[in-house]
């Protein structure tokens, strides 16, 4: 072991980690922190009412330590926490891969880094560089570009060059690919059977254009790749993290875990034990959030991560190394030049919105006749989307047409009071992702069997279009409910 200090240990080990907390408001035990050398911390919508109350929690945050890195898990598609409780005023990843307008994607990116930077956010984890090749993914869907490599890789590295512009760090993540997979990691662990060959054609395709873009940080995915690891997780894996991402592919940057809470992770190695062999494996900084925000869990993580180079299971040196990477990762952060807000920017978000919508109408008119009936069919949303976001169609085109009516079903009870009440109105059925969800299908059928004039509104992956009149918006986003609704109200 090398002969740093007790105090030095510590403070490296507080450097790496980049813990959540709960409150409106840095708690006591985070200003302690702070003072000890914690390199970062994110916030998650739990943390945000509104961007006043951010730009002092950030305040206060730097009033403890100036460099401190400040993330915030910001796709600003459905997975949203700025704007959590009201819904991105920006289409997703999805829609604007399906715009397919780099520029168009450089410049919300920008408008978006402008956005986090002004509220006192340096570091966001995004963009998603995964590949959506599964359809049937839980976790990613319209959280990506695509379902084809060589366009994911141009809106990625669009997307990295317009947010770092505005003085943010991007972040491209899940390495070395989370698309091709049925799995969700925030559950279990997936597993991509794909071959080294099949990999470097598609899931590597955007991580390598990002890196060529100048991305400041890449996040690690919690899943199996056997054609590079046959035992080990990617986050934990040196040949995954050191021998492919540094070595092979020459990133340089921060690499950054994925929650380390996450069960893929913390029900086989537990927290602890799976910080210290992220680090060892090549990871310069720990995210550790969701239910385990909170002072006796960033103890646990410093206290096991001062033991393990102690015992020698984690060597000095790469613990100075990942320390020295966060710490160059917040001296760029500080010495990035800020533009301020474009107060014209929630216009560019509603117009790409409109950009990314697809009509399949062989037989149908704008706009509605009357009022309409919305039914909308929540499906189980993915544990990376807060779930207070609002999605839907109900709210904004009860707005534009005033005397909307409508109802949310979580399954396929109560449709047919639903469609008994849609009778005389024109009806609108809103639907995430049906081909994931058999009753989801089984209730759209049923609806056209009774409706077949009902409107079909596609706010995930769109599939084959289904009725007379089928809209797909490519995100759920609260720009996405918006362009529809000016689009059926005729506006």
């Amino acid at each position: 072991m090398d002969a740093s200090t007790g105090d030095d240990l510590v403070s490296m080990a507080n450097a790496v980690l980049q813990p959540g907390f709960v409150g409106k408001e840095p708690p006591p035990w985070v200003r302690r922190r702070l003072a000890e050398g914690l390199g970062g911390v994110v916030l998650f919508a739990r943390n945000v009412v509104d961007r006043d109350q951010v730009a002092e929690l950030t305040a206060a945050l730097r009033a403890e330590r100036p460099d401190v890195i400040v993330a915030i898990d910001e796709e600003a598609g459905d997975v949203t926490r700025i704007d959590a409780h009201n819904g991105s005023p920006w289409p997703g990843s999805l829609a604007l891969g399906a715009i397919d307008d780099v520029a168009l994607t450089r410049e919300v990116a920008c408008h978006i880094g402008r956005d986090l930077a002004s509220v006192g956010i340096t570091f966001d984890y995004a963009p998603d560089a995964d590949v959506n090749s599964d359809p049937n993914n839980p976790v990613i869907g319209s959280r990506a570009f695509g379902a084809e490599p060589e366009r994911v890789a141009r809106h990625t590295a669009a997307w990295i060059t317009g947010l770092q512009e505005a003085g943010v760090a991007a972040c491209a993540k899940h390495f070395p690919g989370h698309g091709n997979t049925s799995v969700d990691s925030h559950l279990d662990v997936p597993i991509i059977k794909a071959g080294r060959a099949e990999l470097d054609a598609t899931e590597l395709v955007p991580f390598r254009a990002a890196i060529d873009a100048g991305v400041r940080a890449v996040m690690s995915a919690h899943l199996r790749v056997p054609a590079l690891d046959p035992e080990l997780p990617a986050t934990l894996s040196r040949r995954i993290m050191t021998e492919l991402l540094r070595d092979e592919l020459g990133f340089q940057g921060l690499i950054v875990t994925d929650g380390i809470e996450m069960r893929a992770i913390s029900d086989r190695f537990g927290l602890a034990h799976a910080t210290v062999l992220a680090l060892a494996a090549g990871a310069d900084a720990i995210c550790v959030g969701g239910d385990h925000a909170d002072e006796d869990t960033a103890n646990l993580l410093r206290d096991a991560v001062v033991a393990a180079v102690r015992s020698g299971e984690l060597p000095e040196s790469r613990l100075a190394d990942a320390a020295a990477r966060v710490a160059r990762l917040a001296a760029w952060s500080a010495a990035a030049s800020h533009v301020p807000v474009d107060p014209k920017a929630a216009a560019l978000g509603l117009s790409a919105a409109r950009r990314a919508l697809r009509i399949t109408a062989p037989d149908a008119t704008f706009p509605l006749t009357g009022p309409a009936y919305v039914i909308e069919f929540q499906p189980e949303l993915n544990f990376a989307i807060a779930p207070e976001t609002p999605w839907g169609l109900i709210a904004p085109l009860a707005e534009l047409v005033p005397d909307t009516l409508g109802i949310r079903l979580s399954s396929g009870e109560g449709l047919s009071d639903a469609l008994e009440s849609s009778l005389g109105r024109p009806l609108v059925l809103v639907v995430r992702d049906p081909h994931r969800y058999a009753w989801i299908t089984d209730a759209l059928r049923a609806s056209l069997a009774v409706r077949p004039d009902a409107i079909v509104v596609e706010m995930g992956v769109p599939a084959a279009p289904r009725g007379d009149l089928h809209i797909a918006t490519f995100g759920a986003t609260a720009a996405s409910g918006r362009a529809v609704a000016e689009l059926l109200a005729g506006r």
